[in-house]
């Protein structure tokens, strides 16, 4: 097999699987150092902003706003190479990579290959739910809800209609509050303006979290925020229970309960995506790569992975660090200083994971914050929310569009990006 064209200089190759927060995050660190050959590979071209992915599924933002191309980050970087390929396979012996392009060999390999949909086994859902760990996905949602509504406007039986404009969100973490929340403002503000042919107070929206409180990851009284938040919007949430099954039509629930729906939007929960050559026992549950304290892989040599995809178990962390953004950059940052302390024959330094807090957003003027000696909600909450938000979006042209579309949105209770876009191979005139 051919090797890949990349330039084969005495600098250390650095080979970085993943462009999401912690990929990124260590190839813009590691590109500072010009005795650092860095080898970017992602499926993609560009970087995606998963926070905000639903903003884009419920037409608030533009998918360029949120997107932001690796080369445009590395143009002035001449020790920095982007691949736009998918690894099929590690060969730790000879430390290489078997790419779709060819072999790419490392001296040090950077796994951040993040998470993806845990559907927990369930081959219906997983066929028929619609999850949103991408920006395709997040389009495909759109479209699926804006297509649903126009489609419903023909209708005259009711429980037919049901089906097309009732929505379902299994998961109460981050993602499916911040989707139920923005779905209900969608329902309260826009749908009575662009589909007043619909009588709004038909929508259903439903969202189902096995665990008895909803964002889980966070205190006791967020979750409380929450659940009035969103019951004040009208949204129904189910605590205690889970969808079993769904087969396009409609969600079962383990109590017995039958919705009916054709949009079920999946944020149940997440699991890593496992790579050919990293060995069997290297994997933890979910999938996720054992490291040790230096996100090394645990037997593994020059092999490291970071984010989601690796798991540091510790007294304190017995199922490692939770799978967010933080700790991916944390690592990250840390892992460069490491390698850098490579170079110089220093020694290792643990890494120590510091909590700067958690928040989610439920609509306009609400969120939860909860920082580590502070918790609270309510408008403040929401504003630092946006703040935090829009500093960590990559470009002063996407943070422009952002705050624009964000500030017109507030003024106006409007969007105008309710657009549907698709294949024309697929038939947007099935009603089946």
């Amino acid at each position: 097999m051919v090797k890949i064209n990349i330039p084969e200089t005495d600098q250390k190759r650095v080979v970085i699987v993943g462009g999401g927060f912690a990929g990124l995050m260590l190839a813009r660190k590691l590109s500072k150092n010009q005795k650092i050959q860095v080898v970017l590979i992602d499926k993609n071209n560009y970087h995606q902003f998963q926070p905000l992915f639903y903003q884009v599924a419920m037409a608030g933002l533009e998918p360029s706003s949120i997107i932001f191309p690796f080369r445009k980050i590395f143009q002035n970087k001449k020790n920095v190479f982007i691949r736009v390929t998918k690894v099929t396979e590690v060969d730790t012996k000879t430390k290489s990579l078997k790419t779709p392009l060819g072999i790419c060999n490392y001296d040090e390999l950077v796994l951040a290959i993040g998470a993806t949909t845990n559907f927990f086994g369930n081959e219906e859902i997983a066929k028929n739910a619609i999850p949103m760990k991408s920006l395709p996905e997040a389009l495909e949602l759109r479209n699926a809800i804006l297509g649903d509504y126009e489609k419903a406007l023909s209708m005259t039986d009711y429980e037919q209609r049901q089906g097309f404009i009732d929505i379902v969100i299994v998961g109460g973490g981050p993602t499916g509050v911040e989707v139920a929340g923005a779905l209900a403002e969608m329902k309260k503000y826009i749908i009575p303006k662009d589909f007043h042919e619909l009588d709004s107070k038909e929508i259903d929206i439903w969202l189902v979290q096995s665990g008895k409180q909803l964002l889980p990851g966070m205190s006791e009284e967020a979750g409380q925020g929450a659940l009035k938040y969103l019951t004040d919007l009208g949204v129904e949430v189910k605590l205690g229970t889970r969808v079993t099954a769904y087969d396009g039509e409609f969600a079962t629930t383990k109590d017995g309960q039958t919705l009916r729906t054709r949009k079920l939007i999946w944020a149940a929960g997440i699991r890593g995506n496992p790579i050919a050559g990293i060995p069997v026992h290297c994997y933890e549950k979910g999938n996720r790569i054992c490291v040790n304290e230096y996100n090394q892989v645990v037997g593994v040599e020059h092999v490291y992975a970071i984010g989601d995809i690796a798991i540091m178990k510790s007294e304190a962390l017995p199922y490692g660090h939770p799978q967010v953004a933080q700790v991916a950059m944390q690592q990250a940052k840390h892992l460069s200083k490491n390698l850098f302390n490579q170079l110089k024959d220093r020694q290792l330094t643990p890494f120590k994971y510091k909590d700067l807090g958690s928040m989610a957003t439920i609509g306009r003027n609400r969120a939860v914050v909860d920082l580590p000696n502070w918790k609270f909600k309510g408008f403040f909450a929401w504003v630092m929310w946006l703040v935090v938000h829009l500093f960590q979006i990559l470009g002063v042209r996407n943070k422009l569009i952002v705050m624009l579309n964000w500030m017109v949105s507030y003024f106006t209770y409007d969007q105008s990006l309710r657009v549907i876009i698709k294949s024309d191979k697929k038939d947007g005139d099935n009603l089946n």
